[in-house]
C-alpha cells in the first residue's frame, strides 16, 4: 500500500560525490521518521542516517560530515547527499519510511527496493 523507490545510485570513483532520492507514494496518511540504510556484501545492514518529521538528523559516525539527510514533506521525498565517498562505502542503500496509512491508519515500516551505489578506489 506503500511503495519506496529510490534512485541515484551507480558507480563512482573515491572523492565523488552521488545524491540518492527516495519518493514515497501510495495510501499515505503521514511519515513520521525517514531513514536510510546499507547492506554491505557479507555485513549486515546498518542505518546510515536519519531525520525524524521535525527535521532532527542523526548520522554514523562513519558518514559524520560527509552525508547529509534531508526531507521534502511536500514531495513525500527524502534525499541521501553523499560526498567524499570511500571504496568503504560501496554498498546497497535502502530507503526506510515509518508511515501510517489510510486504510487501517495504523504505522509500519515501509522499504524501498534499493540501490547500488560502488566507489571504486
Amino acid at each position: 500500500q506503500v511503495q519506496l523507490v529510490e534512485s541515484g545510485g551507480g558507480l563512482v570513483q573515491s572523492g565523488g560525490s552521488l545524491r540518492l532520492s527516495c519518493a514515497a507514494s501510495g495510501s499515505i496518511l503521514s511519515i513520521y521518521a525517514l531513514g536510510w540504510y546499507r547492506q554491505a556484501p557479507g555485513k549486515q545492514r546498518e542505518l546510515v542516517a536519519g531525520i525524524t518529521s521535525g527535521g532532527i538528523t542523526n548520522y554514523a559516525d562513519s558518514v559524520k560530515g560527509r552525508f547529509t539527510i534531508s526531507r521534502d514533506n511536500a514531495k513525500n521525498t527524502v534525499y541521501l547527499q553523499m560526498n567524499s565517498l570511500k571504496p568503504e562505502d560501496t554498498a546497497v542503500y535502502y530507503c526506510n519510511a515509518d508511515v501510517k496509512i489510510v486504510t487501517t491508519m495504523r504505522r509500519y515500516d515501509a522499504w524501498g527496493q534499493g540501490t547500488q551505489v560502488t566507489v571504486s578506489s
